[in-house]
């Protein structure tokens, strides 16, 4: 998996007025929770240190420095302004090796679906799933071959297997699919 670099200062104040103190200077207040026994770390970052972490599909593990405070966490939540959509707060969770985390994974379809070659059109339904690895197990995509599957038929999440990982989602939701096409439908009436 791939890691994120990313520096930030522990903050002592609290509170609605603190947090649009720290905004109006181009700062987001977050927090890390999860650590053994230990309080949650309230900090904040610079806006632009996470644009590469938050705006973007691929999922990271992050090397958060926080002065003396060096942990590894994953993003767990950014809260946005309902208007401006500027990034509000975000959460972390602390990671430990020995101790299982849940994330979402994207999915990336590999292969040329055979219902694709027959005049179908293939649908990616469900773009992350939920899995429950350790951090050291955790891949950057969960990568699905679909040269096998035929027109009409689907992958279900209870379908795939992944080497040292589970899948949280329900079994029988469908990650993707290879559709009928209108056109396809069309010649098939009338029978050529």
């Amino acid at each position: 998996m791939k890691t994120f670099e990313l520096k930030g200062e522990v903050r002592d104040d609290f509170g609605k007025k603190a947090a649009r103190a720290y905004r109006s200077e181009g700062l987001i207040p977050c927090v890390v929770y999860g650590g053994h026994g230990k309080d949650n770390i309230n900090f904040v970052v610079k806006a632009g240190d996470v644009r590469n972490l938050i705006y973007t599909p691929e999922v990271y593990l992050v090397n958060l420095d926080l002065g003396e405070n060096k942990l590894q966490a994953v993003l767990q939540e950014a809260q946005y302004h309902p208007v401006k959509d500027t990034i509000l707060h975000i959460d972390f969770l602390h990671v430990f090796p020995e101790v299982p985390v849940v994330i979402e994974i994207p999915v990336r379809l590999e292969g040329l679906a055979a219902g694709v070659r027959a005049g179908g059109k293939l649908s990616l339904d469900i773009r992350k799933l939920k899995v429950k690895a350790l951090a050291n197990n955790l891949p950057e995509e969960l990568v699905i071959n679909v040269e096998k599957l035929e027109l009409g038929k689907s992958i279900q999440v209870g379908s795939l297997n992944f080497e040292g990982l589970e899948i949280l989602n329900a079994k029988n939701s469908v990650v993707c699919r290879v559709q009928l096409t209108r056109a396809a439908r069309g010649s098939a009436a009338k029978g050529e």
